[in-house]
């Protein structure tokens, strides 16, 4: 039986100080579901991860955000943490990264304070969406629509407010990042279908 995600490449976003729950769960989930994750930072060798009072463990890193090609990722994930997206919005390299899933309009998902680096961009004007419940007033500063539920999803964008959300956010990224993937084949079907009858035509002109 083939797994929902198979065949996607998902980017996850973070440096050190990301909340460990929110960052090892979601790639847990997503890689059970068939995907293949990489976790992405402008720090090299491994991030260190704050697992809710102190320093948790140590993850390591997949892809350098200097080098990586936002093209070769279907989908990505911003987890929380304090320290970590107050971090990666003052990185021009991780900004950069992340406006590029953004103008491609490809899902993103972010928990806890990962909206904030959504923020810096602008990317989160016009958005339902939710976070933790300290970042309510710079959401709704930059555009959001923020609502307090555990997981919100708007046209392509997942949010939710806390670990204790992890469930409802794997569950809903795993949904939305497969609905992405078929959409994305059928328009390569239609694609395909274009140029072959483009080229039966010439054959037969």
């Amino acid at each position: 039986m083939s797994k929902p995600l198979e065949g996607l490449s998902i980017a996850i976003l973070s440096t050190d100080g990301f909340e460990q729950s929110e960052l090892l769960e979601p790639r847990k989930a997503l890689l059970a579901a068939g995907a293949k994750v990489h976790v992405v930072s402008p720090k090299k060798g491994s991030i260190k991860g704050w697992n809710e009072k102190n320093w948790g463990e140590s993850v390591p890193v997949d892809a350098s955000v200097k080098t990586a090609n936002a093209d070769d990722y279907d989908a990505i994930v911003l987890p929380g943490g304090v320290m970590n997206p107050d971090s990666l919005r003052t990185d021009k390299d991780a900004l950069a990264f992340l406006q590029s899933f953004v103008d491609a309009d490809k899902p993103i998902a972010a928990i806890c304070h990962g909206p904030q680096t959504l923020i810096e961009i602008g990317a989160v004007k016009g958005r339902k969406m939710t976070s933790y419940h300290s970042l309510q007033t710079d959401l709704k500063n930059a555009g959001a629509h923020w609502v307090d539920e555990e997981v919100v999803e708007d046209r392509g964008l997942v949010t939710s407010r806390k670990p204790q959300d992890i469930p409802a956010f794997n569950k809903k990224i795993i949904e939305v990042f497969a609905r992405a993937m078929k959409k994305d084949a059928s328009k390569d079907l239609r694609k395909a279908s274009s140029h072959y009858d483009s080229d039966a035509a010439t054959a037969h002109a």
